[in-house]
């Protein structure tokens, strides 16, 4: 982050001002990705005068930072009547898109309303393991495409890439290929459950060793020793500290007007249909709940060795049950970078058969998602 957007954030939080909003304008998609948590029935999306309104709603909270996502923000007739609005009312503007739909007219007008990125999920440089995963054939070319005519265009583009057991062989590859292109490169583990609360697509997530591997890896984490050392032990101000930005500095907004403390967050603290958008941020009663919890506050997790380190989500915690426990995603993941088991991991152990015969247990055992 930034020295500026640093500065940012501290005076948006110091100030109860949502910095940053992520707003999904459909769920509606062109691709079936075989990890996708949406449901990409339209349900009925907020129409484009109800958009404009909340638009003018978040400028008027301070909003500084939107993402426009869903689904396919293209699929959406009016997606360039609202994105010009939006930067009329001088958001900084990310876009989140699979790309297949940009042409030069597109791209022309993308380039010429400064948009701020563009982001766009690449899964594999292999076509028969992207277009497997996106289920669409040929995705990987058209996707590809665009990135090289974005890119041409004076735009910044960023390729996305989600770690999963079908893909796993091939993030070097992808970042090889973002480096010939000149794009930057993003990866992430963590494979998100679907936002009604159904895990089985978290089968489709990387086991331990593939995590292992990726934690290891010098041209993505730096210092291996570093990233890979044992954390110290939490200090009163680190305990005193915010668990994540969601709620805080940060939300999301679905197409029917839904407002989560974030993506992975999907407790509905209103909809802007029938409230201003501010009301809902400042006086929502569960929006506050999640802003009143601190790294003290969490159950096991105050009792953990990674307490000052884990990436936890306190979304995905919720999503287990709990948003003041532990994700056990993150667990694993903290588990995977310095070989120590989490305190939730520990606490889900089965017990010794009896005081005589102890055994060493097995390192993942209970630890599952």
């Amino acid at each position: 982050m930034s020295s500026l957007l640093q500065e940012m954030t501290d005076k948006a939080l110091a100030l109860g001002v949502p910095l940053s909003v992520q707003l999904d304008l459909t769920y509606r998609c062109n691709e079936r990705c075989v990890h996708c948590y949406l449901d990409h029935e339209d349900h009925g999306e907020m129409t484009t005068v109800e958009i404009k309104h909340l638009l003018d709603e978040m400028a008027e909270a301070g909003v500084f930072i939107l993402t426009l996502s869903g689904g396919e923000i293209f699929l959406r007739k009016d997606f360039f009547e609202l994105l010009e609005y939006a930067r009329s009312l001088m958001f900084c503007v990310k876009l989140k898109t699979n790309a297949v739909m940009i042409r030069e007219k597109e791209a022309a007008r993308l380039r010429d309303l400064n948009i701020q990125s563009i982001q766009i999920s690449i899964y594999s440089h292999r076509p028969e393991i992207h277009d497997a995963i996106t289920l669409v054939p040929g995705s990987l070319k058209r996707s590809l495409d665009a990135v090289r005519f974005l890119k041409s265009q004076g735009l910044r583009v960023i390729i996305a890439n989600v770690l999963m057991t079908e893909n796993m062989q091939d993030y070097s590859s992808v970042r090889a290929l973002s480096a010939e292109l000149g794009v930057e490169c993003t990866l992430d583990p963590t494979v998100t459950p679907m936002m009604d609360g159904n895990r089985s697509v978290l089968k489709l997530g990387v086991d331990q060793n593939a995590l292992r591997q990726v934690f290891r890896d010098p041209a993505l984490v730096g210092d291996v020793d570093e990233f890979c050392a044992i954390p110290a032990k939490a200090s009163e101000s680190e305990l005193d500290a915010l668990p994540c930005s969601a709620g805080h500095s940060a939300c999301y907004v679905s197409p029917y007007g839904d407002v989560f403390p974030c993506v992975q967050f999907p407790l509905p603290t209103g909809n802007v249909r029938s409230r201003r958008f501010i009301d809902i941020w400042r006086h929502s009663e569960r929006m506050n709940e999640v802003r009143s919890i601190r790294v003290k506050d969490l159950t096991t997790c105050t009792q953990c060795t990674h307490v000052t380190q884990c990436t936890r989500c306190p979304g995905l915690a919720f999503m287990e049950g709990n948003m003041r426990g532990p994700s056990s995603q993150d667990c694993e993941k903290s588990f995977a970078r310095t070989g120590i088991p989490s305190a939730n991991m520990l606490s889900r152990r089965r017990p010794a058969p009896n005081l005589v015969q102890i055994r060493a247990l097995p390192t993942l055992a209970g630890a599952t998602a």
